[in-house]
């Protein structure tokens, strides 16, 4: 073992978290997360990975939080409506954060292949299962205060800086867990264009150094497994969350 996987370890036991192979596993294929973006003149909750833009409207009964925040972290009022397969963004108070939770429940993996959503204990020939939440962070404009760890949120990736203008730029980033720094957290720097991508890992301090990948939409995204609280009904409790933003056009 890399003395480097050690420290990691080490920092994360010391944190109080136990996480399950941290430096071992690959930021794991299929994962689906929850992101903010565009579409046409709405702002939609996209549910997806990669190329994949499913149908976010139908799961707007798993969606737990739904958040808006000023610039100073003052909360706003928002809401989540389906608009055909769409869920879109209620921006009438001008919000410059808005964060979404999303509960995705169990889902058990058969010999087959299939996916169930149901316990391990429910599905014959069970090989793999875990229970999912996912969180959505986007910033819609500058903050007048640095983002604080967001309530319902077990997993964020704070800014510890004001966001680059542009493509190629540092962005420094925390990884929270429970509101606190994890140490060997997977992020990926670019999870719509390149999800497949080897993923960075986070410091003891929790923070990871991103080259921000597009001038355009960025969803950055930060992926987390732990021991589940009951073996019984599944093998893991996977968390998965994206930050979320746009750069404009360079200047010419």
């Amino acid at each position: 073992m890399k003395k480097s996987t050690i420290a990691t370890l080490s920092a994360a036991a010391r944190s109080g978290l136990v996480v399950l192979a941290l430096g071992f596993t690959a930021f794991p294929a299929q994962a689906h997360g929850i992101w903010f973006a565009q579409r046409s003149d709405d702002l939609a909750l996209i549910y997806g990975e990669g190329g994949d833009d499913l149908n976010a409207a139908k799961r707007l009964p798993l969606v737990r939080q739904m958040a808006g925040y000023d610039a100073s972290g003052k909360p706003l009022n928002t809401s989540l409506s389906a608009v055909g397969k769409l869920a879109v963004v209620d921006l009438r108070e001008s919000p410059a954060v808005v964060a979404a939770v999303l509960d995705n429940g169990i889902w058990t993996k058969s010999a087959d292949g299939k996916w169930h959503k149901k316990p391990k204990g429910e599905v014959a020939n069970a090989v793999r299962s875990s229970q999912n939440y996912k969180y959505a962070v986007h910033l819609l404009a500058p903050l007048k205060a640095p983002l604080a760890a967001l309530p319902g949120h077990q997993l964020q990736l704070v800014p510890q800086s004001d966001l680059p203008q542009l493509r190629g730029e540092i962005l420094r980033l925390k990884v929270l867990f429970q509101g606190k720094p994890l140490a060997g957290a997977q992020v990926v720097a670019d999870f719509v264009n390149d999800p497949d991508a080897e993923p960075l890992r986070s410091g003891p301090d929790g923070i990871v150094e991103v080259a921000v990948r597009n001038q355009g939409l960025n969803v950055i995204a930060v992926h987390v497994e732990t021991p589940p609280p009951d073996a019984q009904l599944t093998d893991e409790v996977e968390y998965i969350a994206t930050l979320s933003f746009r750069l404009q056009h360079a200047p010419e």
